[in-house]
């Protein structure tokens, strides 16, 4: 058995057999046992019990079966049945109404009814001393005991209920960390198959103009359609593997970061954008934003390409602004009211990427013509 196996008895493994048995015990002792000389208990015969007293303690141990189910009703008949029987001079059910205590804090849900039947209990238990004349300590013990063992009953209760709702709680937490990994795979994947997708669409577009008059143009166009290709599946390729658990993470590729830039400009310029880029950041990023910055910067030249296509002259600059950095990303294309750019998923997902780093994204047209991305990702990286 693994060693952080919980240990389960008899009473969880087969609880209907073990308060059955528990049941008839109980029934048995209170036939056959009485109290003997000082404090001993002796055995006796059925004959010896009295008619009522004995109908009391079947109908009290039947009824015991469902101390799970209705403890609060089993504790009432256990206390009426003490109660009748002490008026018939044999009270011989003090450890039935003990396990019926225990039942009621361990089972029932309302926490008033079980303090009143533990205060009916204790009120029979004084009575029964009275008619016994049993010594004032050894009732106040039985009335200590009494409330003990229903406390040991409760507090039990509440740490179940504490595991169950921890356990909840972790379910919940587990649910929502999943829901946010999609949420971010699907970014990411969204960034990924966009980028490549529109550059593969352009060249090829390339290629199909030019593949009658430049033959060589063609080819050099298809080969780029080539290599966004295979860099999309590798790509692909690493954010699925995310999502395997087995997979070893040590095997993945890294993040892109702002180290990447040059080699994505450079996938942009053979499809034909014509990009200036401007770097003045002299504090180190952190990693948790290169990443964020990276996608930005690609879903924005992605668009341009897209929307306006090959041979706009595009600039990005990179700059600090006390504790944040600026990213922007101008294109230079003329207007073109037949062709308005509608948002999409891609100006969303960069305004959420900014958001979740507690910076801003603005985005829209430049009066002078083309089109604007401005995104400020403070350095600290905490969530707005």
């Amino acid at each position: 058995m693994s060693p952080t196996r919980r240990f389960r008895g008899p009473f969880a493994r087969w609880p209907r057999v073990s308060d059955a048995v528990l049941a008839a015990v109980l029934l048995l002792t209170a036939v056959f046992t009485t109290e003997g000389p000082n404090d001993s208990w002796v055995l006796r015969s059925i004959t010896e019990v009295p008619p009522v007293a004995l109908a009391v303690y079947v109908v009290a141990g039947a009824v015991f079966y469902l101390r799970r189910r209705e403890p609060v009703a089993v504790l009432g008949v256990a206390v009426a049945g003490w109660a009748l029987a002490l008026a018939a001079a044999d009270s011989n059910l003090g450890l039935v109404t003990l396990f019926a205590l225990y039942s009621v804090g361990r089972y029932a849900a309302n926490n008033r009814q079980g303090l009143a039947g533990v205060a009916a209990a204790i009120a029979v238990l004084v009575a029964d001393g009275l008619v016994l004349s049993t010594p004032w300590s050894a009732t106040g013990f039985g009335v200590v005991f009494m409330f003990v063992v229903w406390y040991i009953g409760r507090r039990l209760r509440l740490r179940e209920e504490r595991a169950v709702q921890r356990r909840r709680q972790k379910a919940d937490e587990a649910r929502r960390i999943v829901a946010e990994e999609r949420t971010h795979i699907a970014r990411e994947l969204h960034d990924v198959v966009a980028h490549q997708v529109s550059m593969m669409t352009v060249q090829a577009g390339a290629a199909q103009a030019v593949a009658a008059a430049d033959p060589e143009r063609a080819r050099e166009a298809m080969a780029a359609v080539e290599q966004a290709g295979r860099q999309a599946l590798d790509e692909l390729r690493h954010l699925l593997g995310v999502l395997r658990p087995e997979t070893e993470r040590d095997g993945l590729g890294p993040q892109p970061g702002l180290a990447d830039l040059p080699r994505l400009v450079a996938q942009l310029r053979a499809a034909g954008l014509e990009i200036e880029i401007t770097d003045g950041l002299r504090t180190p990023v952190p990693i948790r934003l290169q990443l964020s910055a990276y996608r930005i910067i690609q879903e924005a030249l992605t668009n341009v390409l897209k929307h306006c296509g090959p041979g706009t002259r595009t600039e990005v600059h990179l700059r600090e602004e006390g504790t944040a950095i600026t990213i922007e990303v101008l294109d230079h294309a003329p207007p073109a009211p037949a062709r308005p750019r509608t948002p999409g998923h891609g100006i969303i997902g960069m305004r959420e990427r900014a958001t979740l780093l507690g910076g801003s994204l603005e985005t829209g047209p430049r009066p002078e013509g083309g089109f604007r991305v401005l995104a400020r990702l403070p350095l600290t990286g905490e969530p707005a």
